[in-house]
C-alpha cells in the first residue's frame, strides 16, 4: 500500500480509493464540489513523489510542472507527500456586490475581486466560501470590467445556491481559475457561430456572443436557449435587443412543455439539429447539462461539425452529501 503524508501527517488510502476520499475520511477539511475534475476545487500540491498522471488531466501546464494534482482523480500507487495549503496562493480574494433574480430559480451575483482576475468570457471559475464549500459557475460577463457576473440556479437544499440567494451582501469569498475552452477564439470573423445551452448554461454563451460582437464578428450567430417551460428562461429581453439591434444575431428559445407563438417546443439537440442539419464550417458552442451537452456534441459532429470546431463545458453540479456512520 502506498504511504501517503499530508501536510506532515499520515493517510491511509485504501484499495481503490480516491486521495480525496481517504483525506475527508481523515477529517482533512479539503475544498471540493463535483469529484470528476471539473471545478479543480480540490486542488493539492506533491512536494514529494510523483502525482499519478490522471490526477492532473485538465491542468494548466504550468500547474502540472509544479506538482499540482486533483485530489478526485488521484489514485497514489507509490509514496507521495502533499501540501493542502500551497493552493491557497492560488486563489483570489473577493466579496458580494449584488444579487438579484434573473428569473424564478436563476440569481445573477455580481462578485469584486480584490486583485486581477483575467480571464475569456464563456470561461468558468471556482467559488470558495470562507468554510472551504465550493462549487463553479460561469462567468457571464466580458473582460475589463471591475465586478465579475455569474448566473446561478438556485436549488432545493443547495448549500451555496441557496446561501447566494440570501443575499450575503458585503460576504469574503475566494475565486480559483479560470478553468474551460467555452469561448470565443476569433481568427474566422465570416464563421457561423452556433451558440447552444440549457438553463444556466446561457451565461457562458451570453459573454461568448457579446465577446464575438465586441470583436466585430460578421457571420451569422444563433442563440439556441432551452428550458423545460417558459419560467426556465431568462435575459429573453436582453438577447430579443440583441438580435434587433445586430442583423447577424438570432435568438430561439425552446421549451420542453408549454411554449407560446415566441418560443419552440421540443428538446434543444433536436431542435438545433432541424434548424441546423448541416453543421460543415460552422464553429459551436454547447453549455448546460452534462448528458444533454454530450449528446448534442455527438449529433452536431454527426452533422458535419469537426470536432475541433465544437467547444463545450458541460455544467457539473455537486453530488449529494455522502452518509455519514
Amino acid at each position: 500500500m502506498a504511504s501517503l503524508q499530508c501536510d506532515g501527517r499520515s493517510v491511509e488510502v485504501g484499495p481503490g480509493e480516491s486521495l480525496l476520499e481517504a483525506l475527508l475520511r481523515a477529517g482533512v477539511p479539503l475544498p471540493h464540489s463535483c469529484r470528476v475534475g471539473a471545478c479543480q476545487s480540490c486542488l493539492v500540491k506533491a512536494t514529494a513523489g510523483t502525482p499519478p498522471a490522471e490526477a492532473q488531466v485538465g491542468l494548466r501546464s504550468s500547474l502540472a510542472q509544479q506538482g499540482y494534482l486533483l485530489a478526485c482523480l488521484a489514485r497514489p500507487t507509490t509514496d507521495l507527500e502533499i501540501s493542502t495549503d500551497a493552493a491557497a496562493g492560488l486563489t483570489v480574494p473577493a466579496r458580494v456586490t449584488s444579487v438579484v433574480p434573473l428569473s424564478a430559480d436563476v440569481i445573477r451575483v455580481m462578485l469584486a475581486p480584490a486583485d486581477a482576475f483575467p480571464y475569456r468570457a464563456g470561461q468558468y471559475l471556482t467559488l470558495l466560501r470562507e468554510d472551504g464549500l465550493a462549487r463553479s459557475y460561469s462567468i457571464a460577463n466580458l473582460p475589463g470590467s471591475e465586478h465579475l457576473e455569474l448566473h446561478v440556479r438556485v436549488l432545493p437544499g443547495g448549500q451555496m445556491s441557496q446561501w447566494l440567494a440570501s443575499g450575503p451582501i458585503g460576504a469574503s469569498v475566494s475565486l480559483r481559475g479560470p478553468n474551460g475552452e467555452c469561448f470565443y477564439g476569433g481568427g474566422e470573423p465570416d464563421a457561423p457561430l452556433v451558440l447552444a445551452g440549457t438553463g444556466t448554461g446561457l451565461a457562458p454563451l451570453w459573454g461568448i456572443l457579446n465577446d464575438a460582437l465586441l470583436a466585430g464578428h460578421l457571420g451569422p450567430i444563433h442563440v439556441l436557449h432551452g428550458a423545460r417551460g417558459p419560467g426556465g428562461l431568462y435575459l429573453v429581453d436582453e438577447l430579443t435587443r440583441l438580435a434587433t439591434a445586430n442583423g447577424n444575431v438570432a435568438y430561439s428559445a425552446c421549451v420542453l412543455e408549454g411554449a407560446s407563438d415566441e418560443m419552440t417546443q421540443g428538446a434543444l439537440d433536436d431542435v438545433l439539429l432541424k434548424r441546423f442539419p448541416n453543421l460543415a464550417e460552422h464553429k459551436v458552442f454547447l453549455c448546460g447539462d452534462p448528458t444533454l451537452v454530450q449528446t448534442m456534441k455527438r449529433r452536431a459532429f454527426l452533422a458535419g461539425a469537426r470536432l475541433a470546431d465544437i467547444r463545450s463545458d458541460a455544467f457539473v453540479t455537486a453530488p449529494p452529501p455522502q452518509p455519514t456512520n
